[in-house]
């Protein structure tokens, strides 16, 4: 394969799928107290949720060094590459693609291309999976990024978090407004397409579920479409079975637990969908 995928652990795509299609995940880092972890290699998503309520010191989130994104493509360069497509979480959460980029533009063995998903979680995996099996079928860049820019206009990721205190003490959330919405019990509602992260709220859970399945049968039908939750596998079991309808008839249903990077921030008790949407919503 002459173009190589690189993603970040954000992405949220299985393992059997990174392996099959060749991807390569660069984990970003956890600094829990004065432990430095790397997601998904030695902090499993079901440690790192269960580990959350109780942590006395709030986990913090780290892209890697532009020097590790280099030693990366280095190795790729060794493999064969002709190309490299880095596609990462969206510019507007994280600043991983910016230290990709700045790796990219000091890296000169073969042509370094970084993408900004414009999502997060499996948003973004759903553009590195159509990436790595374009690249896998002898697809040229260029068609991979036309193709993928028209997918991200048809991405959203949405959810209903359970409260507001993880986007308060990880800085996401001024701290009076979540003291004030944890008091009046607002529910918030993170919505995602094409790099605008939007938060809305509500007062109860009943109408946090029901703006979730609103925005679900505004974009249907789907493409693509998968339940995404952070440590609540029952409750994404249960959502899932509901809204069997909705799953693309060649999609086989699978809750994906999100990566420990984003559930610092959602916290535990995040639930809803990333999908794509098989129309252009305008």
């Amino acid at each position: 394969m002459d173009i190589r995928i690189v993603t970040d652990s954000t992405c949220d795509l299985p393992e059997e799928t990174v392996q099959e299609l060749g991807i390569t995940v660069l984990p970003l880092n956890i600094h829990i107290g004065d432990e430095i972890r790397q997601d998904g290699v030695d902090l499993s998503r079901e440690e790192f949720y269960e580990r959350l309520p109780n942590m006395k010191v709030f986990p913090k989130t780290a892209a890697p060094s532009p020097e590790i994104f280099r030693q990366l493509y280095d190795r790729l360069a060794d493999e064969g590459a002709k190309a490299i497509l880095s596609i990462h979480i969206s510019e507007s959460l994280s600043a991983t693609i910016n230290v990709a980029r700045t790796a990219a533009s000091e890296f000169t063995r073969v042509p370094v291309t970084v993408l900004d998903s414009s999502q997060l979680s499996l948003g973004t995996g759903f553009l590195v999976e159509k990436a790595a099996q374009m690249a896998k079928a002898g697809h040229a860049l260029e068609e991979i990024l036309s193709t993928l820019k028209e997918q991200m206009q048809r991405s959203y990721v949405f959810a209903s978090l359970k409260t507001l205190e993880y986007l308060r003490r990880s800085g996401r959330m001024h701290s009076a407004v979540a003291h004030i919405g944890e008091f009046l019990k607002i529910k918030p509602l993170l919505l995602m397409n094409m790099g605008k992260p939007v938060i809305e709220r509500v007062r109860t859970q009943k109408k946090a579920t029901a703006q979730i399945l609103a925005w679900l049968d505004q974009y249907a039908p789907f493409e693509r479409l998968a339940v995404v939750h952070a440590g609540i596998q029952e409750e994404a079991e249960a959502l899932q079975e509901a809204v069997r309808a909705y799953f693309p008839e060649e999609d086989e249903p699978f809750p994906v637990q999100i990566t420990p990077v984003l559930g610092a921030h959602l916290g535990v008790g995040a639930l809803g969908f990333a999908a794509i949407s098989k129309k252009r919503i305008r």
